[in-house]
């Protein structure tokens, strides 16, 4: 049985759905889906069983499962970059991972696990995935802290022999509807530039980089998938990477390519960025992508245009609520 946390959610749906592409069904969704939409990226998917996660927590610590695992794909966890709940993170990003991981180890099953870029704060230490790297990082909120928690506990039991961990850099793409506040920039600003015409971004308040122009490293969910895959076909590959482009482009980028994808020419006003963010936003991220490169992967990366392009023209610009099965 393959179990997928979060799997309701943006990434763990696309999970589900690349495991179906290959004829994979004796799948368990774990999750919690509350009063949120996301069940809808459940609809056209198949799947076995669906557990809640903390029933399937409960069940992981009383070895009372009624399955045999063969791989865990842990993508559920409090993702919100934002979230003031020091305890709740800590419950939710760490300790619940921290315990399916023990017993991944133990049971001798496969974890690849969500980690996050979250965790490389200003960029100060650089975005090398090295574990020597990795120790020195200092994330700036509570989210990354909570994901460099559980990856400094990796390295500390050595499980990175077996282990796979993703630092999961700017992802977008389909099925990303449901996550309100933490939706990408370009789900957002996709119904106001069809709308308006125009589109607002944030002004820079660090020296250096002009309006627009901060960066970050995007990546479609579609490359995620494939990273994803080649880490579940090669299990004798493991470690803790970076999951990104390794290509830093503009939010002024990201949006002049969203009017390219509906033919209108680019409006963009800059507004000043809340105070309380300021000193926790991240102005540059890249990822390192050669120690991916070095275990074999040998995949491209989708464009920002042309994923954009694709995300638009493809999910975006179609009315059915369902994409689960399309992606």
């Amino acid at each position: 049985m393959h179990i997928v946390t979060g799997g309701a959610g943006f990434i763990g749906s696309a999970i589900v759905w690349k495991l179906n592409q290959s004829g994979i069904n004796d799948i368990v969704i774990v999750d919690h889906l509350g009063e949120t939409d996301k069940w809808r990226n459940l609809v056209n998917l198949s799947y076995s069983d669906y557990v809640d996660k903390d029933d399937f927590l409960k069940m992981i610590l009383t070895d009372s499962l009624p399955f045999k695992i063969d791989t865990i794909f842990h993508m559920g966890a409090c993702s919100a970059t934002t979230e003031k709940d020091a305890d709740y993170l800590v419950e939710n990003n760490y300790r619940y991972t921290k315990i399916l991981a023990d017993w991944c180890i133990e049971k001798s099953a496969r974890f690849i696990y969500a980690s996050s870029a979250a965790t490389y704060g200003d960029g100060s230490m650089g975005y090398n995935d090295s574990e020597d790297d990795t120790l020195k990082l200092k994330p700036m909120n509570m989210y990354g802290y909570s994901k460099q928690m559980f990856d400094l506990y990796a390295i500390r039991k050595n499980y990175f022999d077996s282990i796979v961990g993703l630092k999961f850099f700017n992802v977008f793409g389909p099925n990303e509807q449901h996550k309100d506040d933490m939706r990408s920039v370009i789900h957002k600003s996709y119904p106001v530039i069809k709308k308006e015409g125009q589109v607002s971004l944030f002004k820079s308040h660090k020296d250096g980089f002009k309006d627009g122009e901060q960066k970050r490293d995007f990546i479609y969910i579609k490359d995620i998938l494939e990273i994803v895959w080649f880490f579940f076909e090669n299990k004798d590959k493991s470690g803790l990477f970076n999951a990104g482009t390794g290509k830093a482009r503009s939010f002024n980028d990201l949006v002049k390519a969203i009017f390219s994808s509906l033919n209108k020419k680019p409006r963009i006003k800059y507004f000043d960025m809340p105070v309380h963010l300021r000193d926790r936003y991240q102005y540059f991220t890249q990822a390192n992508c050669e120690k991916l490169f070095k275990t074999g992967y040998t995949k491209s990366f989708t464009s920002l245009e042309d994923g954009i392009k694709d995300y638009i023209l493809n999910y975006l610009e179609n009315t059915d609520p369902y994409l689960g099965n399309r992606i």
